[in-house]
């Protein structure tokens, strides 16, 4: 039984079959099957997520959206083949998938992707906070999520940058599975969301 981070090998491949039956409180990622420590947020980081959960929830109720906001840490599993129909998806064993990530915040509107231990495939909309406090935590968001989102098509990738007082608004090219900036937005700026077209985000209002 796993009931220490120390008991991992981090040059191993694991499952989230393995996953599901570590015992230790610190919280971790897989990302295709390597293990992914994540460093305690910051209290700037956790106000950014709260202001911007507030956002996402008030512009989904007022507008009667059927979408729901998850905050990590929450568990969304991701699958080498993100066309697969539903029923696919849903028929992959615990062992037949490797990549579970805990964005930031996430925005389902597929709601047949939600059951009990979290999301089975592709957000609509990930934003994710870089952190100021580590390097690591930073890259993962910026180079290997960046990637794993949009081969497993998160429609739409925000990426906040506290220090920078920025957004940078990332939209999934269908034909390629890439990202194609859609642009930078900084300080007097308002973000528009794709998605959830009535969501907009005033950086000033998140980044104060």
């Amino acid at each position: 039984m796993i009931t220490s981070l120390d008991q991992l090998d981090f040059n191993k491949t694991y499952s989230y079959a393995d996953y599901l039956t570590w015992q230790f409180e610190e919280f971790v990622e897989l990302i295709k099957g390597k293990v992914m420590p994540m460093s305690a947020p910051s209290r700037s980081h956790q106000k950014i997520s709260i202001f911007l959960s507030k956002v996402l929830v008030d512009c989904i109720e007022n507008n009667h959206l059927e979408c729901e906001v998850y905050a990590a840490p929450f568990d969304v599993r991701l699958l080498k083949n993100p066309n697969e129909c539903l029923e696919n998806r849903i028929g992959k064993t615990d062992k037949e998938i490797y990549t579970v990530v805990q964005p930031d915040l996430c925005v389902i509107c597929d709601l047949e992707k939600l059951d009990d231990r979290g999301c089975n495939g592709a957000p609509e909309l990930i934003i994710e906070i870089v952190s100021e406090k580590s390097a690591v935590n930073a890259n993962r968001d910026v180079i290997e999520k960046y990637a794993i989102y949009a081969e497993n098509g998160v429609v739409e990738y925000w990426l906040v940058r506290p220090l920078e007082k920025t957004v940078q608004k990332n939209l999934l090219n269908l034909a390629t599975h890439k990202y194609e900036v859609e642009g930078f937005y900084g300080i007097n700026d308002t973000v528009f969301s794709t998605v959830l077209p009535s969501l907009e985000v005033e950086i000033n209002y998140v980044l104060r």
